[in-house]
């Protein structure tokens, strides 16, 4: 593989390697800066955020190194096992350990770069340079097959800071079969990069845009709407979506991502502070599938936004509206009413819910399994004793700084929810003696508390 086209800056080796991204120096040789399965790696050294990494190419291990190695290594027990068992071994191995593998020998060089060892690569590290990371994989990957990389289908490269929009271009060029991508925390990729990516790459159905702040929608390239017959319509096939702290995020741009991704089914919107309830109304409109649902911190969401939510009636298992202080008991009930087979409410700070709305909440939804009402000064035990009535498959709740809630409510939950796996009564007004009969009732249970006197 030639080498007169890389950047000047790129240091290469006197050993034989196939592609390979390696820190510099000697202080991070065992960092996790790459994966190339879908495993996260804990490696001794995690230090690949504060060093420099460049990328190395060199031609496959030849003659040549090969008469360097000693006999005693060229008959290493290791040679010993069939190739189906170190296939085994290398999909355990990090992408850069695995490309170090590829230049120890012929065989493992082969071996190494198999394409069922490379449908996922992981990218982590502040000062990786990712574009060019990139550019090295995926160069290598479509040598089989010219221009294309037919075997990868997740690329995670979350905390990559210097990723930018050359580097998701390459990507939607050359990755034609990606279904996941992950580009949490780079900042620096844009509208441009995204569409582009969801045009070229139609099986995609797993994006986290979390922390991407430059990302304001998600839509088609001009270029690609115009190649799609009227009959297939403007369809994106992503089934989940982190677009959390997506700062620019306002109800147009959502309106854009509902009208485009009808089949979405998981969405996250935390700290998107600029929706409004006018956003949730074409999400309900059309995204009927949605069953998880994330607005955490979107201060300006409100009953009415909890009105169109519950239009998604039937499919909604998971929904989190923490910090909304504009919601109230009227909003719950909606959702309550609507949604009777919600698993998951977080309700933290939303300091207008009641033990009104947690009534109609219990009622209607039997089958919740987990519920915060944290911070919520006004729900008491009246409140949890109806929780205990109707909803005993609860696993999860958490009742913290809570001030009118007391061993009263509590003693309702645990003689009536024997399956309560956590609870959390911290900052709560309750007694030793209520925590002990907790304890008794739910064996299993982790009781999260602040009262010195229990233990």
């Amino acid at each position: 593989m030639s080498t007169s086209g890389l950047e000047t800056s790129t240091r290469t080796l006197s050993t034989p390697s196939p592609g390979l991204i390696l820190p510099s120096k000697s202080s991070s040789l065992s960092s996790p800066a790459l994966s190339s399965n879908g495993n996260e790696t804990n490696s001794s050294s995690s230090s690949s955020a504060h060093t420099e990494t460049v990328a190395v190419i060199h031609p496959q291990p030849g003659v040549h190194s090969r008469s360097r190695q000693s006999k005693s290594h060229h008959y290493a027990p290791i040679n010993l096992l069939p190739d189906h068992t170190l296939l085994q071994i290398f999909s355990h191995l990090p992408t850069n350990q695995l490309c170090r593998c590829a230049r120890v020998c012929r065989r493992w060089y082969n071996l190494a770069w198999d394409p069922r060892l490379w449908s996922t690569i992981r990218l982590t590290g502040e000062l990786l340079h990712a574009d060019r990371a990139i550019r090295v994989l995926t160069h290598r990957l479509c040598q089989d097959t010219p221009n294309v990389c037919l075997t990868l289908e997740t690329v995670v490269v979350n905390g990559c800071k210097r990723l930018t929009d050359r580097g998701l271009h390459i990507l939607a060029q050359c990755c034609p079969e990606l279904r996941r991508l992950e580009v949490a925390g780079c900042y620096n990729i844009s509208n441009d990069a995204v569409f582009e990516v969801v045009s070229r790459c139609p099986n995609l159905e797993h994006l986290d845009l979390s922390g991407c702040s430059k990302v304001t929608c998600i839509s088609l390239t001009q270029e690609a709407s115009l190649q799609l017959s009227p009959m297939h319509g403007q369809q994106i096939s992503i089934h989940f979506l982190d677009m959390t702290d997506c700062f620019s995020l306002e109800d147009e741009g959502l309106r854009t991502i509902a009208s485009h991704c009808p089949r979405l089914t998981h969405l996250y919107l935390r700290r998107c502070s600029r929706l409004t309830d006018e956003a949730l109304r074409h999400l309900a409109l059309h995204c009927p599938s949605i069953r998880e649902l994330s607005l955490s911190d979107c201060r300006l969401v409100g009953d009415f936004g909890l009105r169109e939510v519950a239009r998604l009636e039937g499919c909604l298992r998971y929904l989190s509206v923490a910090h909304c202080t504009r919601i109230t008991d009227v909003g719950v009930r909606y959702v309550a009413r609507y949604c009777p087979r919600l698993r998951y409410l977080n309700a933290r700070g939303c300091e207008g819910l009641t033990d009104h709305g947690l009534g109609h909440l219990a009622r209607s939804c039997p089958k919740l399994k987990s519920l915060d009402v944290g911070k919520c000064p006004l729900v008491s035990d009246s409140g949890l004793e109806q929780l205990a009535m109707y909803c005993q498959g609860l696993r999860r709740v958490s009742l913290r700084a809570c001030e009118s809630v007391t061993g009263r409510g509590l003693k309702a939950l645990a003689a009536n929810c024997c399956e309560l796996q956590l609870l959390n009564v911290q900052d709560c007004e309750v007694s030793p003696e209520a925590l002990r009969f907790v304890r008794r009732h739910c064996r299993r249970c982790i009781i999260e508390h602040t009262n010195p006197a229990f233990y």
